[in-house]
């Protein structure tokens, strides 16, 4: 992808859209139709339980992505509408009418990427899918897992923080013992959630890495590639400091405090940790790429 599209002015963005509104509004009115009772089931359901409380974020983020490449998109579209959506756009309609009627919310929020893929390729062919193939791509972490796949290996993840946590705490000097899942600081037991220690925790600490590889926009592959796969390690750790600080809290504060109001901000020290780990471990990348082109 050319850069000198992928980063355009703002007022060029917005000037684009306000252009292309007219065109856009029956699709935008006939996903709005479609998609809003599935919205409002996620915002008071799934996207409100801890787990996956990631997917307004991706949502928002995928939006934003989309916009800031549309004066891109339209420089590349052909403006002839390719045949490829017709299937994409059948295979989205049946995957909303058996998400919609049988209850799975999965295959509604995979029918509204497939849907927004299909009406893309009708109107503006399929160069404008290749500038936004990101944007798509990004909103597939939306989209929920298995439970059977979660649950299989979101144990080995719990398992690995929890004995993480147990030895950093007891190098510390901290009263703590562990069993399975389950730690004993002090006088408190704390079970480490999946929330805590999951799957999809894991990926949404790979999404937020590869937003941050698509908007920085690094020349350098080895630099892009090594950050992609550290995101992983990243995740370990941001996970395992997010337990300590709610151990720490429950040993100092008591139970309450460790499950009320400062349990959503150790959520909130996991995401700052990890964004924090990442840009210093591109910054370290950075300084190696120039170590060795020296």
């Amino acid at each position: 992808m050319d850069p000198g599209l992928a980063i355009r002015p703002q007022p060029a963005a917005r000037a684009a859209l306000r252009d292309a509104l007219p065109d856009w509004l029956p699709v935008v009115a006939g996903m709005l139709v479609l998609y809003v009772p599935t919205f409002y089931r996620l915002f008071t359901g799934l996207w409100a339980t801890e787990e996956q409380a990631h997917g307004p974020i991706i949502l928002l983020l995928a939006l934003w992505l989309m916009y800031r490449q549309w004066p891109a998109m339209l420089a590349r579209a052909d403006g002839q509408p390719s045949t490829a959506g017709w299937p994409v756009l059948g295979v989205g309609l049946l995957a909303y009418i058996l998400g919609r009627s049988q209850g799975i919310i999965a295959f509604e929020i995979a029918s509204f990427i497939l849907l927004l893929a299909a009406v893309l390729m009708l109107k503006c062919g399929r160069g404008a899918l290749r500038v936004q193939w990101f944007a798509f791509f990004f909103m597939a972490f939306m989209v929920p897992l298995p439970g059977p796949l979660v649950g299989m290996l979101t144990m080995p993840m719990k398992m690995a923080v929890s004995w993480a946590t147990e030895h950093l705490l007891y190098a510390a000097g901290y009263p703590i013992a562990r069993s399975g899942v389950i730690l004993q600081v002090g006088q408190y037991q704390l079970l480490v959630a999946d929330a805590c220690a999951g799957l999809q925790t894991l990926l949404t600490l790979e999404a937020l890495g590869l937003f941050y590889l698509n908007v920085v926009r690094h020349s350098s592959a080895f630099r892009n590639v090594a950050l992609a796969l550290l995101i992983i390690p990243i995740s370990f750790t941001a996970n395992v400091i997010r337990v300590i600080t709610l151990s720490l809290v429950t040993y100092y504060l008591g139970d309450a405090a460790g499950q009320g109001f400062l349990h959503g901000f150790a959520g909130m020290v996991l995401f700052i940790t990890a964004l924090l780990l990442i840009i210093g471990v591109d910054a370290f990348l950075q300084w190696f790429v120039r170590w060795r082109n020296s």
